[in-house]
């Protein structure tokens, strides 16, 4: 059961575990904790376990990680005593588990045989061996790696605005101790998440990837409620913070926070996105022109993205980029080759934030026809460079246990991980950015059916040509569109 005793001002619910028997069974009683779906244990690995506890009475537990498998006893993988520490007051414990054996569907169990009562609270368990040190399975960011990503957008899309605001990211709360921040319901995708993953961790990604990070922030809007320009004052001084907190000298307000936690050196945080998807809602455009005029006279360099587009006339408001979102059929995503051609080459650049095929029945849960139109669509932003600065792929990331979104670029349980065909197409666009863009003339009756583009790189040693070729054959077998590349 719970309690609201935790030692935790943000978190004040603790777990009461009160043991009954004073002839426990073998094995003993207590609680476990199967993590998202079972817990990849492999053996010879040590997984680090903190968790705070606090007992009248002294306490005699045993962390174990433990594998169950249909019709077997369960099978112990490593344990560690809890024994002899005055628990009094709330306490910190912290130990390493050597797993002496493999599990995909692993659990960790606390158990007694101790009668008598306690109290658990913000119990993590962590592998040691993690990118960078910094958390992240090193398989997926290996896959991130091979695309050579150049910036990083985060924390997302529509989990910035929540559906109501009270919902919403608020970066503040997810910095500090993991062990403090409150977390919050995101309700666009009806899931709890305690913000360990927050915005210095999505800064310090930015950082281990060797990327620019880029900060999507809230207008004062969500999907259903929002503030008008006379209330958004709070909210322009958040996103003012959170820019001190990310380039702000150590010992200034914010920076001194990040120093706290660990990073004293500021992130070289240089773009900026006012809202998701928010230009047609009611106050975004007086917002915009609040947020944008702030940002510009106190820190001139930082690059503004609206979420106006403005492929085909004038933006009218002041912007150094403009945020655009594809999403359609595999038809309509290939003939946005040249969606670009005719955007004026004065003003604002284009950012294609989030794009993707995602009908259902063109896109499933990833497949070749969808990377093949996807390819076609960044053909045409190859040689649209002038104007196009930025383009990412969206989703990034999808646990097969619970999928949201179809299709997604990476899928992954606690064990395996692969890239859909979407993954794979942006290969041969990585070397793309920093590229020379050379003109490529299609003269074929079937021009409009054709997608091209081609670009030279040079290494430290060669210099390289790759043209793309992406052919449409508009020829309907169950209803699926064919689609070739060639390189």
């Amino acid at each position: 059961m719970a309690d609201r005793v935790s030692c935790f001002t943000k978190n004040t619910v603790a777990l009461r575990m009160e043991v009954l028997c004073d002839n426990c069974p073998p094995g003993g009683v207590g609680i476990y904790n199967p993590g998202f779906w079972g817990m990849n244990i492999e053996e010879g690995k040590a997984y680090n376990l903190v968790m705070y506890i606090r007992s009248s009475d002294s306490v005699d537990l045993t962390a174990s990680l433990t594998c169950s498998r249909p019709s077997s006893a369960l099978q112990n993988l490593a344990s560690a005593p809890i024994q002899d520490i005055n628990v009094s007051n709330w306490t910190k414990v912290e130990l390493q588990l050597l797993a002496q054996g493999t599990c995909r569907t692993a659990r960790l169990d606390l158990t007694t045989f101790k009668r008598g009562v306690l109290w658990l609270d913000q119990v993590s368990l962590m592998p040691s061996d993690t990118y960078k040190g910094h958390g992240f399975r090193k398989e997926l960011m290996h896959m991130l790696l091979e695309l050579k990503p150049q910036f990083l957008r985060f924390p997302g899309g529509c989990f910035v605005e929540g559906n109501w605001l009270r919902n919403a990211f608020r970066w503040k709360e997810t910095i500090g101790p993991w062990e403090e921040r409150p977390g919050h319901y995101g309700d666009v995708w009806n899931y709890w998440t305690d913000d360990g993953l927050g915005y210095y961790e999505f800064l310090l990604l930015a950082e281990d990837l060797g990327t620019l990070p880029v900060w999507v922030f809230n207008a004062g809007i969500s999907h259903n409620d929002g503030v008008n320009s006379s209330m958004v004052t709070p909210f322009v001084q958040d996103v003012f913070d959170g820019l001190e907190f990310a380039r702000g000298s150590a010992d200034s307000t914010w920076g001194s926070v990040r120093a706290t936690m660990g990073h004293p050196k500021s992130f070289p945080l240089k773009f900026v996105a006012i809202g998701n998807e928010d230009c047609d809602k009611e106050f975004y455009q007086e917002n915009y022109l609040e947020f944008y005029n702030a940002l510009k006279e106190a820190y001139p360099d930082i690059q503004v993205v609206s979420n106006c587009e403005n492929s085909s006339g004038s933006l009218g408001r002041p912007a150094d980029l403009y945020d655009s979102h594809i999403y359609s059929n595999a038809i309509d995503v290939f003939l946005m080759k040249s969606k670009f051609d005719r955007t004026p080459r004065t003003g604002p650049k284009v950012f294609v934030s989030e794009y993707a095929v995602n009908e259902p029945k063109d896109a499933g849960q990833g497949n070749l026809l969808a990377s093949l139109a996807e390819a076609a669509l960044l053909t045409g932003l190859e040689t649209n460079s002038d104007i196009v600065q930025m383009a990412c792929y969206a989703p990034l990331f999808t646990n097969d246990n619970d999928r949201r979104w179809n299709p997604d670029a990476i899928v992954f349980n606690s064990w395996q991980h692969y890239g859909t065909p979407s993954y794979w197409m942006q290969t041969f666009f990585r070397e793309s950015s920093g590229a020379m863009i050379h003109p490529v003339q299609i003269t074929s009756s079937y021009s409009d059916s054709l997608a091209a583009s081609a670009i030279t790189w040079n290494d430290t040693e060669n210099s390289f040509l790759r043209v793309k070729l992406v052919q449409q054959s508009i020829q309907w077998h169950q209803g699926s569109l064919f689609s070739r590349i060639a390189t």
